[in-house]
């Protein structure tokens, strides 16, 4: 048997750099760009230097037709071309270094975000927003990559087509004025292929994500999908959404192709109209045979970057819906800064004026209730079902969306408290167990670092240590996504381990034993005894009437609001008498 546990620290540790602070809001996003502006100096100045060296292949030219062509000279052709050499290995090493640069760039900004956007997207998880997390993340990576593709670097070498172009007046005026039109030509084009091609790439973009965030969400109950039948009728509906991305879709890149297909049949009529025209100036004698093709080749890279951009605007575009989106999500959750508190939690639980709602239902969930829980107690609720116990709970532990009055936690608004140090404090078993690909020891530790006597403590709490040591790896286990490998009990019990972990002073359990057979009821029943004479402060949501016989206070709920709460005594003695009790503040 093995009850080895691994002594390291969690394996999803925050990052902090010190230049940066993780309190993201929509300005600072912003501002996270501007941030980088040394690197992207450093940048530019590399583009300074891979530009101007990109004239030595046509000055090169120039110098073989109307020098060494001329005066039959080897030396100055050997010398020639090893300059030549030279300067293109400068320019190779500034377009790798600026390559290199953007990419560490890219990487820094992933890096900075990940966290806060992490915790953004718990919050708004949280507060009933999209739990597709991943589709964050999938924004951070498009943002990332047009950072480090050509888009950018076409974005970067645009100010460089002025340049080019004046270079152009050098050889002919007339080749400069005709630079000027083209480069207005493919100006007009670039800003055409925005219009035509922005609100369809859009829709198909959203209705990707609509498609992909449809199959995720039935993955997740695949069991009960396959086994009740409804494959086929998930897939039919399916297929609806998926279809309206593909037409979207494919009206998007139809239209992207098409004007791609106009931009290169407009490149290349332009580069053999510069070729014509060189040829029309050098039969007048105003031009040199050899400067048709240095206007050619100049003619080409003063248009290069704006051909990139009409190439790269899908690209573009798909970058800045993600940073919108971003922006929208880090500005609508902001991380919030706690005064820190130096006190020993005792549990103690004080409800003024509660409510809560969720959208779509008029009627209240909970409904101005007041309540006063006090330290070291245990309170049993009970309800029919949809009478607003589970709610009740998550508000008491201030993570349910929408609420209004208050939960005060020894005497504290729970909002105004760190979730952090108030987490420490909280053991809570949800109605639904949401366990984590992991061991089962870094589940129990709550994925911190890992304490061994802490972990064994809370295992034994909850009669489970035993049960553990049976696995074949002990407590180094790991139970799969979504604890797949635990039975409902095991992991029921496993929960109800990790809300233990730590001592903490508050216990809010919701149908912890439901799932748990006769000997695992009997040791939940002497387990909760157990955390009893501790004094901690235990809420205990429950179907089975035989949990009543360890309570302290009994709340009865119905349609939101106490319909009865008192001593064990007194409620059971009402239940009995089918009278109501009246709400009494217990202290």
């Amino acid at each position: 048997m093995h009850t080895t546990l691994k002594w390291r620290a969690s394996p999803y540790p925050l990052k902090h750099k010190g230049k940066m602070n993780n309190n993201f809001t929509s300005t600072e996003l912003r501002r996270l760009l501007w941030r980088f502006k040394p690197d992207f100096m450093r940048v530019v100045l590399l583009s300074f230097v891979a530009n101007v060296l990109l004239l030595v292949p046509t000055l090169y030219m120039l110098q073989i037709y109307d020098r060494v062509l001329v005066g039959r000279n080897e030396l100055t052709l050997i010398a020639l071309s090893l300059q030549l050499v030279l300067f293109l290995g400068i320019m190779a090493i500034a377009e790798r270094l600026r390559s290199s640069l953007l990419v560490h760039v890219g990487t820094e900004i992933d890096e900075e975000l990940a966290s806060p956007l992490l915790r953004a997207s718990f919050m708004k998880s949280l507060k009933g927003g999209s739990k597709d997390s991943g589709a964050v993340f999938g924004d951070l990576v498009s943002i990332r990559q047009f950072l480090t593709g050509s888009g950018v670097l076409s974005i970067l070498d645009l100010p460089w087509t002025p340049v080019f172009i004046g270079v152009l007046f050098f050889l002919h005026p007339a080749m400069g004025v005709l630079g000027i039109v083209f480069a207005l030509i493919q100006l007009l084009m670039t800003v055409r292929n925005n219009k035509a091609v922005l609100d369809v790439t859009e829709q198909s973009i959203k209705a990707a994500s609509r498609s992909a965030v449809y199959v995720e969400s039935k993955l997740r109950n695949s069991e009960s999908v396959f086994a009740m039948g409804m494959t086929p009728h998930l897939i039919g509906r399916w297929s609806g959404i998926h279809d309206q991305y593909l037409e979207k879709h494919q009206v998007a890149h139809a239209k992207q192709n098409k004007l791609q297909s106009w931009s290169k049949f407009v490149r290349y009529s332009m580069q053999s109209f510069t070729l014509g025209f060189g040829a029309f100036l050098v039969i007048h004698g105003k031009l040199s045979p050899s400067s048709i093709i240095a206007g050619n080749l100049l003619m080409s890279r003063a248009l290069q970057p704006l051909d990139q951009l009409v190439n790269t605007w899908q690209q573009f575009i798909q970058s800045r819906m993600s940073f919108e989106r971003l922006e929208a999500l880090l500005a609508a959750y902001p991380e919030k800064k706690f005064e820190e508190r130096d006190w020993v939690p005792e549990g103690m639980l004080e409800l003024r004026e509660l409510s809560a709602t969720v959208e779509g239902r008029d009627a209240p969930i909970i409904d101005k209730m007041n309540l006063e829980i006090p330290a070291g107690s245990l309170v049993v609720v009970i309800g029919e079902s949809g009478s607003g116990k589970s709610t009740l709970a998550r508000c008491m532990l201030g993570v349910w969306p929408n609420t209004e009055g208050e939960v005060l936690y020894d005497g504290h608004p729970i909002k105004e408290i760190d979730p952090m140090q108030l987490g420490q404090n909280i053991g809570y078993v949800p109605q639904d167990i949401e366990l984590m690909d992991g061991t089962i020891a870094e589940n129990i530790a709550r994925f911190s670092a890992l304490d061994a006597e802490k972990v064994i403590e809370a295992a034994k709490k909850t009669g489970i240590h035993e049960m553990i040591l049976r696995f074949p790896k002990g407590y180094d286990t790991p139970i799969g996504q979504s604890g797949s490998v635990l039975s409902a009990g095991q992991r029921q019990r496993v929960a109800l381990a990790r809300a233990l972990y730590g001592n903490p002073s508050l216990l809010v359990l919701d149908e912890p034993n439901a799932n748990l057979d006769d000997a695992g009821e009997k040791l939940f029943r002497q387990t909760i005894q157990s955390v009893k004479q501790e004094k901690k402060t235990i809420i205990l949501i429950s179907h089975r009437m035989n949990m009543l016989s360890v309570a302290d206070y009994i709340l009865k709920l119905k349609n939101g609001k106490i319909v009865q709460f008192g001593s064990r005594e007194q409620v059971l003695s009402a239940l009995q008498k089918k009278s109501p009790v009246p709400v009494v503040t217990v202290v």
